[in-house]
């Protein structure tokens, strides 16, 4: 099986996104390019290291690379002040240098981690993505978003820092369990959702097969989701315009996440999912898009098996005033104002800074009284 190679056209910080099955064993080859002498250090978690650690690490040695790592504590709640402190301390104890390589060897949560702790380390060093969950192969490894949580809200504190390179090794997500593999599907269906409708239509088709394990469909649809945000990356790098819509789903995604204190109770990809429900729900409430639409998007994540309503939530969770102060705190807020990615069809999404509060009371009440 072939691997499929991505450019992501940025100039003086383009970079290749590699995806396919056995780009662990190749890594040295692929990394070795970047290095000014034959040594990385390696960010990881507990759960990644004992799976892949070796295979990496040796297929760094076959291209004559020496390597270290570190292993944090798997979980949403690394990404705060005191991962970030560990993380870059460990970073000086190995004397990397200004000219080294950082490796982010992870989820979402590592990648952003480490891309972080790379950017300030020195005023920044280099860094390459090795993404191994399904989350972050097709968005949080690409595009150069890169930072940790304020107990305020989600991402508050980092930085834009672009890799050097993304092997996304499809082999890796045989280990995930089901409950990971489809909170990063909330992430794929996100694309279709926001500015693809033929994505979506094929996902309906093929989404099944894809779940199930089959190769050449995770491929594509990982092919497809990232030259999706290579694109909107590249026209707005800095998030000041279109790549706000990146973000469908994240407004209440974020916000229930804060609700269930980044913790096991809701997985990123299941409150974008779950978010992404919500936003049409929103649209259809506005008038801006059809019954149809909110239905048809429930629909298919029902039948990917994923959660898609509040009432999928365990435990408690605020009233509807306490979910839309927390969204208050999301880093899209602009003069006050919380910024809506809305849609008036799926695969139409668009921006509205000026949404009627109390609809979005509505729905979430609506949502809340269900569970």
């Amino acid at each position: 099986m072939s691997i499929e190679t991505l450019f992501v056209d940025l100039p003086g910080r383009s970079y290749d996104i590699a995806i396919g099955p056995g780009l662990l064993a190749e890594a040295g080859v692929r990394i070795r390019p970047f290095l000014s002498r034959p040594k990385v250090a390696i960010i990881t978690d507990e759960t990644v290291a004992a799976l892949h650690i070796e295979t990496l690490q040796t297929g760094l040695a076959n291209a004559g690379i020496s390597s270290n790592f570190i292993a944090m504590t798997p979980g949403e709640k690394t990404k705060g002040w005191n991962g970030i402190e560990t993380a870059v301390e460990w970073l000086i104890e190995q004397r990397v240098e200004r000219d080294d390589v950082v490796v982010a060897f992870g989820g979402g949560v590592i990648g952003d981690l480490a891309g972080f702790a790379a950017a300030i380390l020195r005023r920044g060093v280099e860094f390459v993505q090795i993404p191994t969950s399904l989350l972050a192969q097709v968005d949080s490894s690409v595009g150069g978003k890169t930072g940790i949580n304020s107990p305020l809200g989600k991402n508050l504190i980092g930085a834009f820092h672009q890799p050097k390179l993304v092997l996304a090794d499809t082999d890796v997500l045989d280990t995930l369990s089901s409950r990971e593999f489809a909170s990063g599907y909330g992430e794929v269906v996100k694309y279709g959702l926001l500015g693809d409708t033929i994505f979506f239509d094929w996902l309906e088709k093929n989404g099944p097969k894809l779940m199930a394990g089959d190769q050449v469909t995770r491929i594509a649809a990982i092919k497809r989701s990232c030259e999706m945000k290579a694109e909107i990356v590249v026209r707005d790098e800095k998030e000041r315009g279109d790549r706000v819509l990146l973000n469908l789903g994240h407004t209440f995604g974020h916000a229930l996440e804060a609700a269930t204190g980044y913790s096991d109770r809701l997985l990123h990809g299941e409150g974008v999912a779950i978010g992404c429900v919500l936003a049409f729900e929103l649209s259809q409430k506005l008038g801006l898009c059809s019954q149809e639409a909110p239905s048809r998007v429930r629909q298919h994540l029902t039948m990917m098996g994923m959660k898609k309503d509040l009432s999928d939530i365990t435990g408690n969770l605020p009233d509807a005033d306490g979910l839309i102060a927390l969204m208050g705190q999301d880093k899209k807020v602009t003069d006050g104002k919380i910024a809506f990615i809305l849609a008036r069809a799926i695969g139409e999404a668009f921006v509205e800074k000026n949404v009627d509060m109390d609809a979005v009371k509505a729905v979430l009440k609506n949502g809340l009284a269900g569970r």
